[in-house]
């Protein structure tokens, strides 16, 4: 089939077009004309996910920011965020609501505020804004005013359930925290008891660094039988008294019996001063001998002593290292508990910050408008396509007829249709084509002849 013959078949079948367009428009008009209009009032809560929060300090991920936002979409379309709208609004108390819900069948009257809240719910819409993370709280209804006081109501609903679920869910948390943090101090208590009785038993006391008294002893005791080489006092001091002024008494008479003689009383005098400086000096010579002897003596005995102190101990460390490590694990016992116990009383004291913090993560932007215009029916759009509607149902309806009953129409349709020579083709005078711009439109969609 060629474009003339199309659109031949639609000119022959026109009136079926017509008639189409004719009722679409009738049926479209009293659609726009007739039912009530729609309202949208919208109201925008920013999503502070991406900074820190100030409270708890966590961050969402992008992995789970969508999931987030969808959740928090639903969370708007919630029971419990309309409930609190019908109360706040105070629409159970309305008379024309409570006719309305009079007249459902009794199978349809569960709940008044559920009907309510349900009603709610089918009109409101919550959407994130592309590319933004701000969300939108639209709610419809025939009336402007309405549907921004709801609109605002659903926000304002929305962010006291978000802190009031937060606030519930640190407080639950710090509770189940607060039975877990009993548990673990009476755990710690039995392990104290246990370790002090342990101690108690077997003498041993542990320090916190895990080192006992025995090991720190024998370590000291160690160090200080190491072999140091005792100071011991020379036979003659070469700075003592005596051993100088001999030197001086030497050189004197050494000096004087260059002039003088050997019986001379200078001679004789400086000889026996010389004698009893020379006892005196043998004396000092023996008493240091004699310290001598005895520090070297001491020595030995001090070192001896210690030696055996250091092997004393180390037997007793040795025989207690079993008891040792018993205790050492009763100890780690205490330090497990008393680790797990700090923790869970920072987590309880985070928790119930948290539980008492008036931070949502939502920051509201302004409040919503009553819209000038509504957005149902949009007359223009809705006259439009049923215009649209009506010539595609009218052509279709040609076009079936046609293809039910076919009709030569043009030329082109005896050249198609019969596998014969076409040699003339024969026209009433009224069929005669027009001139002007008419005839080159006929010539167009629907020639005659070729």
């Amino acid at each position: 089939m060629s474009i003339q013959q199309f659109f031949a078949i639609l000119w022959a079948r026109r009136a079926y077009i017509f008639v189409t367009l004719a009722g679409s428009l009738i049926g479209a008009s009293l659609v726009a004309f007739l039912l009530p209009p729609r309202y949208e009032a919208t109201s925008r809560v920013m999503l502070n996910f991406i900074k820190p929060d100030p409270v708890t300090g966590e961050v969402i991920s992008s992995s789970f920011a969508r999931t987030y936002t969808q959740t928090q979409s639903e969370l708007i379309r919630d029971y419990r965020v309309a409930g609190q709208v019908v109360d706040r609004l105070g629409m159970a108390g309305d008379p024309v609501l409570q006719a309305q819900f009079s007249s459902l069948p009794p199978e349809q009257q569960t709940d008044f505020r559920r009907w309510l809240a349900d009603s709610i719910i089918a009109r409101t819409r919550a959407d994130l804004v592309m590319g933004t993370n701000i969300l939108e709280i639209s709610y419809r209804s025939t009336n402007a005013e309405i549907a921004r006081i709801v609109a605002d109501a659903l926000r304002d609903a929305y962010v006291d359930i978000s802190r009031a679920t937060r606030r519930e869910e640190a407080l639950r948390n710090a509770n189940w925290f607060d039975r877990q943090a009993t548990e673990i101090r009476a755990k710690l208590t039995e392990a104290e008891e246990a370790k002090a009785a342990f101690e108690k038993a077997h003498d041993i006391v542990l320090q916190e660094d895990n080192s006992d008294i025995d090991s720190v002893r024998l370590a000291a005791l160690a160090a200080s039988s190491a072999p140091v080489m005792p100071a011991l006092p020379a036979a003659v001091p070469v700075a003592s008294g005596s051993a100088s002024q001999l030197a001086q008494i030497d050189a004197a008479i050494a000096q004087s019996a260059e002039r003088l003689g050997p019986s001379h009383p200078q001679m004789q005098a400086l000889r026996e001063q010389r004698r009893i400086i020379a006892a005196s000096a043998a004396r000092e010579m023996a008493a240091a001998n004699s310290a001598s002897a005895a520090a070297l003596q001491a020595a030995g005995t001090g070192a001896l002593t210690i030696s055996r102190e250091v092997a004393a101990q180390r037997s007793k460390v040795i025989a207690q290292r079993d008891k040792l490590g018993a205790l050492r694990k009763l100890k780690d016992e205490v330090d497990l508990r008393r680790a797990q116990l700090a923790k869970i009383n920072e987590r309880i004291g985070a928790l119930r910050q948290e539980s008492e913090a008036d931070q949502t993560g939502l920051t509201v932007l302004g409040n919503a408008v009553a819209p000038a215009s509504p957005f149902f029916p949009n007359r223009p759009l809705i006259l439009i396509g049923a215009a649209v509607l009506g010539v595609a149902i009218g052509g279709l309806t040609g076009l079936l007829l046609e293809l039910l009953g076919r009709r030569v129409r043009s030329v082109g349709d005896v050249v198609n249709g019969f596998d014969v020579p076409l040699l003339a083709v024969m026209e009433r005078p009224e069929d005669r084509r027009p001139h002007g711009v008419l005839a080159q439109v006929q010539a167009l969609f629907w020639p005659r002849h070729a």
